[in-house]
């Protein structure tokens, strides 16, 4: 068996459909270099540095590399991972299940080209595929790991990955998460910004719900800052499965992970409900957040682009829910609102 990585070069505004796209059709691995992001990272972080002409040694187009394993027959592992991956509501569906369909490299080359095509009906996909070439086991299934670095996402709490030494970074507290099949590790603004809000509001008093937990990373930030009682909630059965296994590995299995939406919390007084989702989602849930939230409790909702603001805050001054902090970066926006 040997590797098959197939490379796309996009912009920014397609990069996030074709990723999943091709994760849909069940690419074992995909990477992305975005000199966008790389910018971004680089300039909100004072203490960040690169050598003079780095960044614009990436230029200004996305590029995507995705592997598929190819057999001895010439044919690549291609295709949904299960019928589920068809309509998928999270990302644990995509990378969670084995498929068992096969294709001709040059058939499954041919798809994808077909696929991006389509996507260029509604974005602007730049370039597109521009070619396959064969890589070894070794060079795409480790190699990516020294890109990726523990780092600090808030005053007291820092993230590392697992093949690293945690005290690579100096932190009160230190969560161990690698990056993987479930949404937050902590790198995305609308995490950060959850966690640092999270970093000032927990104590040891504090009964919190994590609405949407994804890989659990804001539950486990809760328990590891003391909250008394945690509990993480996702529609994505196996997200849940990857929270679970990431609270055990952080010594916190005493955070309740279950599959659920809002109104199958088990609860009706949370003093926090965080939901770090996405605005839509939140505008359809901010009427029913008071009825589970604590007297003077407060909702911390994050997810929002800068684009959808305006709606969120009319759908939660609507629910009873006053914004008292509100905070930015990049495009995306987080509010900690009380119950009035």
């Amino acid at each position: 068996m040997q590797w098959v990585c197939m490379k796309v070069r996009t912009t920014e505004d397609a990069s996030d459909a074709i990723c999943e796209m091709l994760a849909q059709v069940g690419a074992d691995g995909i990477e992305v270099t975005d000199p966008f992001e790389f910018r971004r990272t680089i300039e909100a972080d004072p203490l960040s540095y690169c050598d003079d002409g780095t960044i614009e040694s990436y230029g200004t187009d996305v590029v995507i590399k995705a592997y598929f394993a190819e057999f001895d027959d010439g044919n690549i592992r291609f295709g949904p991972k299960s019928d589920e991956i068809i309509d998928p509501n999270g990302v644990g569906m995509i990378y969670g299940n084995i498929r068992n369909k096969t294709m001709q490299t040059d058939a499954a080359v041919a798809y994808i080209k077909d696929r991006i095509t389509s996507i260029g009906e509604f974005l602007p996909v730049g370039t597109g595929l521009e070619g396959y070439s064969y890589v070894k086991d070794e060079d795409w299934a480790n190699n990516w790991k020294k890109y990726y670095k523990a780092f600090k996402i808030s005053d007291r709490v820092a993230v590392c990955p697992s093949w690293l030494d945690p005290d690579s970074i100096e932190s009160d507290i230190k969560i161990i998460l690698d990056p993987g099949s479930a949404f937050g590790t902590g790198t995305h603004e609308t995490t950060s910004m959850c966690a640092e809000i999270l970093d000032g509001l927990v104590h040891t008093d504090v009964k919190l719900l994590d609405l949407g937990t994804g890989s659990g990373i804001l539950a486990i930030i809760a328990r590891l800052l003391g909250a008394g009682k945690v509990e993480a909630i996702d529609i994505d059965k196996l997200a849940v499965d990857v929270a679970c296994d990431n609270c055990r590995i952080n010594g916190c299995p005493d955070i309740e992970c279950y599959t659920g939406e809002l109104k199958d919390a088990r609860s009706d007084d949370y003093d926090i409900i965080v939901a770090n989702i996405i605005a839509d989602i939140i505008c359809d849930i901010a009427a029913d957040v008071p009825a589970k939230l604590a007297k003077d409790g407060l909702f911390v909702c994050s997810g929002i682009i800068n684009t959808k603001k305006d709606r969120v805050e009319k759908a939660l001054a609507e629910a009873g829910l006053e914004i008292v902090e509100a905070r930015e970066k990049n495009e995306w926006r987080a509010y900690v609102c009380r119950r009035k």
